[in-house]
């Protein structure tokens, strides 16, 4: 999806000019991928622009450089100030915000603790991510060759840049196939993730998804889903799941910032449904949080100060 030009992007402790937020061409993490980051959106909600669950964002964006020796040179305090302030300049009322900290110019080689801790902060508008017809109909997925990371070899628990090379490689086989999206097995052949989004099944009323010791990122999308099942009373449970289970499944579907609630009603060629009523519950349970209509999760809703 292309990215539309802006006014301004918050770099290193400033707002400055769009095209003025450059970097080196040996910057450390442009060889290396020494980068951590966060998608996050902003919505249109009742009393103004929302940045959804911004404080957990931020303390995961912590928790990512921390598992790969980048201590933030800004307290989080100042990068919830520098994303209101942003989204404010740009004077956005909905849209997609990429807070990024990577390893900057300064050595060359695979000991980065002489480089720069760099942070930027960058939004604009962006549309459904697996497209509004995908979001009311449903996508079609299929199962990728390329296996999702393994806890033993990488930082899991991180959303690192260099992290998401398999993903992208896992989007283009299944996009060069004609499918929507893809969906990731672990080093044991069980379910692990879609390409950029974490899954969840339903069956037989029961609410299941992958837990995070199977290869899946801590989504906060997850969560949230998690606590609608409990808000709603829908029995859940983290449960290794595999091809199968999706298969004979009677709702799949992927959650995700940039994704939200997306329903899956093809993997493989196997027909899974309809957008079901499961889904449907949860598609309108979000949107009605995130527009500031829910007061039970009024808590999550961060309005741009």
């Amino acid at each position: 999806m292309p990215i539309p030009e802006m006014e301004t992007i918050w770099f290193n402790g400033e707002l400055v000019p769009w095209h003025e937020a450059r970097v080196h061409v040996l910057t450390h993490a442009l060889h290396y991928g020494s980068g951590v980051f966060e998608g996050i959106r902003c919505y249109k909600a009742e009393k103004g622009p929302e940045v959804f669950r911004l404080t957990d964002h931020i303390k995961r964006l912590y928790r990512s450089s921390k598992l790969y020796y980048m201590p933030i040179p800004y307290t989080p305090d100042e990068l919830r100030r520098a994303t209101f302030d942003l989204v404010k300049s740009n004077r956005l009322d909905a849209c997609y915000i990429r807070p990024i900290v990577f390893r900057g110019y300064g050595e060359m080689g695979l000991l980065p603790l002489a480089s720069s801790v760099d942070v930027a902060i960058a939004a604009w508008p962006w549309g459904t991510y697996l497209g509004e017809e995908g979001m009311a109909r449903g996508v079609r997925a299929k199962f990728s060759s390329i296996q999702s990371l393994d806890h033993t070899s990488l930082a899991r628990a991180a959303k690192a840049t260099g992290q998401y090379l398999n993903s992208i490689l896992a989007k283009v086989e299944v996009t060069n196939a004609g499918y929507d999206e893809a969906i990731m097995l672990n080093e044991h052949g069980h379910v692990s993730e879609g390409s950029g989004e974490n899954l969840f099944v339903v069956r037989d009323g029961k609410v299941l998804t992958p837990p995070t010791a199977d290869g899946v990122l801590e989504g906060i999308t997850r969560d949230m889903v998690i606590e609608l099942c409990e808000a709603e009373g829908l029995p859940f449970a983290e449960r290794t799941l595999t091809r199968s289970d999706l298969i004979v499944a009677d709702e799949v579907f992927y959650t995700g910032t940039a994704a939200e609630i997306v329903p899956v009603r093809e993997i493989d060629h196997h027909f899974i449904g309809e957008p079901g009523p499961v889904t449907r519950a949860m598609q309108e349970r979000y949107k009605a949080i995130v527009e500031g209509r829910d007061e039970a999760f009024a808590h999550y809703v961060e309005y741009v100060e």
